[in-house]
């Protein structure tokens, strides 16, 4: 089994982003022994590089009410309602206590945090810091407090390779070098699948490494068939393919063009909707992307961006930047109720590791890092209350297959998942050697038509019978789609 046991704690937090951090914070807040785990050094993970905001009801013509309005228009009838109330109601509570841990937000000239607008909202709602640099500023702010909590233990530079289960419940985790770490609680803060596609605005190893590991483990799994393209990825060609044009540039005014330099798309629509109109733009024309036309835009307002184009060669001021969707967020993971347990006991998941059933079809913009902050300190809060082992003998259940995905298992991803998919390719991935490949492609195949980024050119129309639901992928790998007001699969009997 390797190395003896460290010291328990009474969290273990397995991933240091936003949300990881954030939790790992929250429950030290009330006085925890937390074990953070990082695979990278803190401020490395893909917070670092998030270019949106927070979104919360800010503004006098705003209200919680009317940013959920907005989520549930969004997620294309598939979102589930009660996990869109709680983000909703509690954004600007979370939004408070980064202010109170150090995080520095735009501000307007009256000293409010600034409001940007973000396609799919119809108010300004958008906080950030630093301009796109708002993921960079909260991860920055909240590493140093975590690194100066003596409640938290940091282990950075190694990854968790299995769960370390008992006979009915998660008892810790194992590394990679065999060391095992026990506690009353494990939280999965591990980050999104969307860089097994082959066109990907994320970091190469944000791969659903926390998925699979939780799934061999008994977890049921969900929507991994809903992943959302973004838009406005840098089309270039070069190692820089696929760097994200965040969408708040659109909210400033710029626009989307076609090769005849005409416009073609609302750019503040949903992203399902400008992405699908980009690609069947593309496939008109014959062209590998369009053009986004942000000469207007002050570059002041987006300086990263703007440092990062010209690094490729373009001059956002003058040029026209060529774009093209690429895979950017799995709104599917690992399924958790609103306080972040999974069906597995012991174990929770927050992030873009989890589904709450929050972004249903299409993720609206910049809810996804309010995301992590509202259900992170649930999570942690609620696995504090996690009921302590019986100290039955515990094993390690280990994930299977291959870690990293080959480039044959990405393109393949991209050919037959992509923005438009049907049975015929998808049935194809059911072979592929990757585990969450093939559990993407039986998700997919489950639900048999088309709605918001799940889009099967075999079954082009949205069925109303799927209103409200989400496709539940069980311990065998079995996918169905059923209600969110139905209970999820049970995690599988393990016998270790």
């Amino acid at each position: 089994m390797g190395m003896p046991p460290r010291e328990r704690s009474d969290l273990i937090v397995v991933g240091a982003g936003a949300a990881g951090l954030y939790a790992a914070l929250t429950a030290a807040r009330v006085g925890a022994r937390v074990t953070l785990i990082s695979a990278a050094p803190l401020a490395e993970s893909s917070s670092y590089w998030a270019q949106g905001g927070l979104a919360a009801a800010l503004a006098a013509d705003d209200s919680p009410a009317l940013h959920l309005e907005d989520t549930l228009k969004a997620g294309r009838g598939a979102t589930r309602e009660s996990a869109a109330r709680v983000l909703c109601a509690e954004a600007a509570m979370v939004l408070k206590e980064l202010t109170d841990l150090g995080v520095a937000w735009d501000r307007d000239r009256h000293g409010r945090p600034s409001l940007g607008l973000e396609g799919g909202h119809s108010a300004r709602r958008i906080v950030h810091a630093g301009g796109a640099a708002t993921g960079r500023r909260i991860t920055r702010a909240l590493s140093a407090d975590a690194a100066e909590s003596p409640l938290i233990e940091i282990v950075e530079g190694t990854r968790v390779e299995s769960l370390l289960l008992d006979s009915s419940r998660c008892r810790g985790v194992v590394l990679a070098d065999g060391t095992t770490f026990e506690s009353r609680a494990t939280l999965l803060a591990t980050g999104g699948a969307s860089a097994l596609w082959k066109r990907t605005t994320n970091p190469l190893p944000t791969i659903g490494r926390g998925l699979v590991i939780a799934h061999a483990a008994g977890a049921a799994l969900a929507d991994l068939e809903m992943v959302q393209f973004h838009p406005t990825a840098l089309a270039a060609g070069t190692d820089r393919d696929g760097l994200l044009v965040t969408e708040a540039i659109r909210g400033e005014g710029a626009l989307l063009v076609d090769a005849d330099g005409q416009r073609f798309v609302d750019e503040l629509a949903p992203r399902d909707e400008v992405a699908t109109a980009i690609y069947e733009r593309m496939l008109e024309s014959n062209s590998p992307s369009v053009a986004l036309d942000m000469r207007s835009v002050d570059p002041r307002l987006f300086p990263n961006v703007v440092a990062s184009l010209e690094e490729c060669g373009l001059d956002p001021r003058t040029d026209l930047i060529p774009v093209a969707p690429a895979a950017h967020y799995v709104m599917g993971g690992i399924e958790t109720d609103l306080q972040g347990q999974s069906t597995l006991p012991g174990l929770f998941a927050i992030g873009e590791s989890a589904c709450t059933g929050l972004h249903g079809a299409n993720r609206l913009a910049s809810n996804s890092l309010t995301e992590c902050f509202v259900f992170g300190r649930r999570s942690a809060l609620a696995s504090l209350d996690s009921q302590a082992s019986d100290q039955s003998p515990a094993s390690a259940v280990r994930a299977p297959g291959p870690v990293m995905p080959t480039a044959e298992t990405r393109s393949a991803l991209w050919a037959n998942a992509g923005l438009v998919r049907n049975k015929e390719g998808l049935e194809r991935l059911l072979d592929d050697p990757h585990p969450l490949a093939r559990m993407v492609a039986a998700c997919a195949l489950a639900r048999e038509e088309t709605r918001g980024a799940h889009r099967r050119s075999d079954f082009p129309d949205t069925n109303p019978a799927l209103d409200g639901c989400r496709t539940a992928l069980d311990a065998a790998g079995t996918a169905r789609v059923i209600a969110w007001n139905q209970a999820p699969p049970s995690a599988r009997e393990i016998v270790v």
